[in-house]
């Protein structure tokens, strides 16, 4: 536990307040987005804050050392050794889904009331409605997504890396992405290899192996065609219409709904529902569906050019998640706003483009905002250096707003 890790603060303060809670903590996100490392940052707080290295203990079922800990039996035992007294503890496993039936002994040590738990694991499994069940719904989920753009630059300071001009980097951060270790390669091939084995370890151990899917070649055409839309408007009945009329494939609305959670559960989409601005009400059928991290998209495609619509409004999506926002796609009467999020009962309007330097894109991107009666306020994000003044819209520079870990 030596290790020294880059603190990804903004985690740390959502889980800070439930240190010494009995609610398990429960510590998700896409594979290989860096919870195991979180998990070591909270550690290294916890010992700032006066916490004895006797009262923490430390399972990695991933490690050598630990992976025989496979029944419930073995993770009660290697935790039991290691309590020495009847202080307070705090119990950190590491892919506890490696224990199967984990739950009856995690449940055992809260209910005991001594411990503060934290747990990590497969997406596939921890997020799929069973924990939930099993553990009764006392614990709280820290859900994390790989590096934003203004953490991509911190960490690569933190590795004491050079850093380019802030838009050549932010090319970087689209095309690489966001998982941590992608960082530590210099070489382009290198990071490129790198993205494309994580991608392949989160389909094969995070989807495939891990549920019932009949027929996976149909799997893989529905997850490619999501993946290479993402950020575009869907439905079920218009996903099932396009396999049946363009690849001549029948899928029932049920089956292409399974396979989307269970994309879901893995964390490799994001679903943002259709929200009506007039009635403030969620609208059922369509939807968009928005990535974990573009280098899934780009990992998958030899295509490399940058859709700069889609790419804007997908680093806009998993920004705002993570620092909490409940995001919705507008609309109003006929149009659409790109987002509309929500915090603490307030609502904000947003529009993604990459430039509005264009008379009729301006006028396209400010038609929504016109429509809205409401005074909450309304922003802009470009990639434009030149920032409009206009109705009372605040217009961002995108690039600048994330790497200063701005709010809305």
């Amino acid at each position: 536990m030596g290790k020294k890790v880059y603190i990804r603060e903004y985690y740390l303060d959502k889980i800070r307040g439930f240190y010494n809670s009995d609610l398990i903590k429960v510590v998700s996100g896409i594979r290989r987005s860096g919870k195991s490392c979180f998990l070591l940052s909270v550690i290294d707080d916890l010992k700032k804050r006066g916490v004895a290295d006797k009262d923490i203990i430390y399972l990695n079922l991933d490690k050598r050392g630990f992976t025989k800990i496979k029944t419930p039996d073995a993770l009660e035992a290697a935790i039991e050794e290691r309590i020495f007294d009847d202080d307070f503890k705090y119990i950190f496993v590491d892919e506890v889904q490696n224990v199967n039936g984990f739950e009856e002994v995690i449940n055992a040590f809260r209910e005991d009331g001594n411990f503060s738990i934290f747990i990590t694991g497969s997406n596939s499994y921890l997020l799929s409605g069973e924990l939930a069940t099993k553990l009764t719904g006392r614990y709280i989920e820290i859900e994390m997504f790989p590096l934003n753009f203004s953490e991509f630059i911190g960490m690569k300071k933190f590795l004491a890396k050079p850093i380019k001009s802030t838009n050549e980097e932010f090319n970087e951060y689209i095309r690489y992405g966001g998982f941590p270790k992608t960082l530590e390669f210099d070489n382009l091939a290198d990071k490129e290899l790198y993205v494309s084995e994580v991608i392949d370890q989160i389909i094969g151990k995070d989807v495939v192996k891990h549920r019932k899917i009949r027929n996976k070649a149909v799997f893989e055409r529905v997850m490619t065609y999501v993946i290479n839309n993402f950020g575009s408007t869907t439905s079920l009945a218009n996903l099932s219409d396009y396999f049946k009329r363009q690849e001549h494939i029948s899928i029932l609305p049920e089956t292409l709904n399974t396979y989307l959670k269970i994309l879901e559960s893995a964390k490799i989409i994001y679903k943002c529902p259709r929200f009506d601005v007039k009635s403030k009400k969620s609208l059922r059928g369509e939807q968009k569906y928005y990535l974990a991290d573009l280098s899934i998209y780009f990992a998958r495609n030899v295509d490399a050019r940058i859709n700069f619509g889609p790419v804007l409004e997908n680093i806009a999506y998993t920004y705002l998640s993570a620092k909490g926002y409940k995001i919705s796609v507008g609309r109003i009467g006929n149009l659409e706003c790109d987002f509309i999020t929500r915090i603490n009962d307030e609502y904000r309007y947003i529009q993604v483009a990459m430039t509005i330097m264009d008379e009729n894109t301006e006028n396209r991107e400010y038609a929504p905002f016109e429509k809205i009666r409401d005074n909450y306020p309304k922003y802009l994000l470009t990639m434009d250096s030149l920032l409009q003044k206009r109705d009372g819209v605040i217009h961002k520079n995108i690039v600048d707003f994330i790497a200063n870990n701005e709010n809305l």
